[in-house]
C-alpha cells in the first residue's frame, strides 16, 4: 500500500480480467481520490468520437488502458483481421483522447507477445523488433507494438508520461474460459473439469507439450502497476531507460506446457491421461521475460503458480453456479 496521491483514475477495460483485478488493488489504495471504471457497455472505445468525450468529460489523472481484444492460438489464427484492426483503433483511440483531454500519465497494458518468436531467453525489453514475429499471433502482436510506439511517440513530441508494460502470459479471476477462443490455463481447467464430471480417461492437449511459457498471476499483474504508478518520477525515469516507454512484468520462471497441464490436472482432482496432439501449432518455443529492470525498483510477484491455479480453479466453478 502506497501514500502517494495518484488522484482520479480511469480504468478501461474495466470489467475484464485485468481490469477488475487493478480496481480490486485501486480499491486498497489511499492515494486514490476516485476510481473511473469504464467498460464495453459504457463507452465502445472503437468509436472514436465517443472515447474522446468520455475521456475528456471525466478528467482523470491517471489512465490505465486494460481493454482489449484478446483470445488464445485458435482465436488469433481464425480472426486475424479483427485483433489487428481493433486493438489498433481501441489504442489509437485511447492515448489520443488522453493526450487532448490533457491526461499527463497513462499505462498500456501490452502482451509479451510483442517479442520476436527467436529471443534470446530469458527476453530483455531491447528484444523488441529485433526479429521476426510468431506466426499464430503476429496480428495480434503488430497492434501491441504499435500501443508501445504510440506512447514512446507521444512522450517524444508531447511531453507526456505515457508507459507500457509487457507482462507473461496472464490468467486468475475473471478470465476467459471459452472451449476454443481461451488462453492455455483457462482452456486447460475448463477441459480437466468437464473430463473429470464426465468420467473421461483422458484429456487431449495442442501441441508436444514441451514448450515452455511463463505464467503471471493477474492480481500480481495489478501489484506491479500500483507500485509503477506510486515510483519517485526520478526513479520511473531510470527504470523506462533509454526513451523505451515498456517494461516487461513477470515472475522470471518459466515451465513446460506438459508440467503446466500436471499441475492442472492435480488442481482439478482429474485422474486420466494427458494425450499430446501433435498436429496442432506449439507456438514459441520458450517464453520467459527478463525482469531485471522490475526487480531493480523493488517488486516481485508474490503468488505461486499452484496457489494461483487453485483461485483459477475455484474462479471458474463458481461461474458454473
Amino acid at each position: 500500500m502506497s501514500n502517494v496521491a495518484l488522484g482520479r483514475v480511469m480504468v478501461l477495460g474495466s470489467r475484464g480480467m485485468v481490469g477488475s483485478a487493478v480496481i480490486r488493488r485501486l480499491e486498497q489504495e489511499p492515494g486514490v481520490s476516485q476510481i473511473i471504471p469504464v467498460c464495453r457497455k459504457q463507452v465502445d472505445l472503437i468509436n472514436q468520437t465517443d472515447t474522446f468525450a468520455h475521456i475528456a468529460s471525466q478528467k482523470p489523472d491517471w489512465i490505465i488502458v486494460a481493454a482489449a481484444k484478446v483470445g488464445g492460438i485458435l482465436a488469433n489464427d481464425t480472426y486475424p483481421a479483427d485483433f489487428i484492426s481493433e486493438n489498433l483503433a481501441i489504442q489509437l483511440n485511447t492515448i489520443e483522447g488522453a493526450r487532448r483531454a490533457g491526461v499527463k500519465q497513462l499505462f498500456f497494458l501490452g502482451s509479451s507477445c510483442i517479442y520476436p518468436k527467436l529471443a534470446a531467453q530469458p527476453i530483455r525489453e531491447e528484444a523488441l523488433l529485433s526479429g521476426g514475429l510468431e506466426a499464430t499471433n503476429e496480428p495480434y502482436a503488430v497492434a501491441k507494438i504499435a500501443g508501445v510506439k504510440l506512447c514512446e511517440s507521444y512522450n517524444r513530441q508531447h511531453g507526456t508520461d505515457y508507459r507500457s508494460l509487457m507482462p507473461a502470459n496472464l490468467y486468475g479471476p475473471g478470465d476467459n474460459y471459452h472451449p476454443l477462443n481461451s488462453h492455455v490455463i483457462p482452456g486447460l481447467i475448463r477441459r480437466f473439469h468437464e473430463a473429470k464430471v464426465n468420467c473421461h480417461k483422458s484429456v487431449e492437449i495442442w501441441g508436444t507439450g514441451q514448450v515452455r511459457r511463463e505464467f503471471l498471476f493477474v492480481d500480481d499483474l495489478a501489484d506491479a502497476v500500483i507500485h509503477l504508478m506510486s515510483l519517485p518520477k526520478d526513479v520511473a525515469r531510470k527504470i523506462f531507460t533509454k526513451g523505451r516507454s515498456h517494461l516487461n512484468v513477470g515472475t522470471g520462471h518459466d515451465l513446460t506446457i506438459a508440467e503446466l497441464a500436471g499441475l492442472i490436472k492435480e488442481t482439478v482432482g482429474f485422474s486420466g491421461n494427458l494425450l499430446f496432439d501433435r498436429t496442432k501449432p506449439d507456438g514459441t518455443p520458450r517464453k520467459v521475460l527478463d525482469i531485471s529492470r522490475l526487480r531493480s525498483s523493488g517488486y516481485f510477484a508474490s503468488t505461486p503458480l499452484s496457489k494461483g491455479l487453485t483461485i483459477a480453479y475455484a474462479d471458474y466453478k463458481k461461474l458454473l453456479r
